[in-house]
């Protein structure tokens, strides 16, 4: 519906354009895409059967890779079937209720995400929701219907509306920092006591096991929260940086830890990696 001024009142249909700037290659950048979103899948659904069926596995620390396994598989899977209706069959549309349901599907899996990984069972929805309610009922008038993102996100739909937008930047800053930045903490804590204690080991062999176990971690805490904080803050102050590049980096920060944790915490775990190679190498008997 419009009004004098040309803006719309609560728009029915947005359009996402996919990558600014990339739209003649979106096809082929779907494909590497797709790829990763196979193997997440496929690589969390192993170690869930995994879990689920070997009883020896049915511990805390195995319920939370599960866990960690049904959040990736579920964020993955709430971005990449439209972003692939974008770039390879032209279906950019999508309605404003399930544009906000996206938007409150993956900030809560990513929060959710960052709480698995610092081993803290929160409730984070809280804190989470009111995002959705101060666009819904505090913004009224967007000057366009058009997102340039691949799907939707916080800022990317605030950024249409012609209304002061001030109290959903402080609150998504607000919400930033006290979950993502207490996670962080508490995170880099924790390995503090982990290497003091690695380093008071008796044994070499134990030591460098230990210190190869928390690499691999650290490196997937690393990619999860500097791909989060980027994507964050490039969109609030990164006005000098060409959107393609948040866009792919944003893409990435979605899609890449649900592709790496599977490999990280699946493969580099014993018990996990056992059963993944009795699985596809035991002899059938003759």
């Amino acid at each position: 519906m419009l009004i004098p001024n040309g803006s719309i009142f609560i728009p029915s249909v947005l359009t996402l354009t996919g990558i600014p700037g990339l739209e003649s290659v979106q096809r082929w950048i779907g494909i590497p895409f797709c790829v990763m979103y196979f193997i997440a899948v496929i690589g969390n659904s192993l170690i869930l059967g995994i879990i689920k069926y070997e009883h020896s596995l049915h511990k805390p620390m195995y319920t939370f890779l599960a866990m960690l396994g049904a959040t990736d598989i579920a964020l993955s899977t709430c971005i990449l079937p439209k972003m692939l209706g974008i770039f390879w069959f032209h279906l950019p549309e999508i309605s404003f209720a399930a544009c906000l349901l996206q938007m409150w599907l993956i900030h809560s899996l990513q929060a959710t995400e960052s709480g698995i990984l610092l081993a803290m069972a929160l409730d984070r929805y809280v804190a989470i929701s009111p995002s959705i309610v101060l666009i819904k009922c505090h913004l009224k008038l967007y000057r366009t219907t058009i997102i340039s993102h691949t799907y939707c996100e916080n800022m990317a739909i605030v950024k249409l509306a012609t209304e002061e937008v001030r109290i959903n930047k402080i609150y998504g800053l607000f919400v930033a920092f006290s979950i993502l930045g207490f996670d962080i903490i508490f995170i880099t804590l924790s390995y503090i006591q982990i290497f003091i204690t690695v380093f008071h080991l008796p044994q070499k062999e134990a030591r460098f096991k230990a210190f190869n176990t928390c690499i691999a971690h650290i490196c997937v805490f690393l990619q999860f929260y500097l791909l989060a904080f980027f994507s964050f803050f490039t969109h609030r102050f990164g006005a000098h940086i060409p959107p393609y590049v948040h866009i792919l980096l944003s893409n990435l920060y979605l899609l890449v830890p649900p592709f790496l944790n599977p490999i990280v915490y699946g493969v580099k775990t014993k018990q996990i990696r056992d059963h993944v190679l009795k699985i596809f190498f035991s002899k059938k008997p003759s």
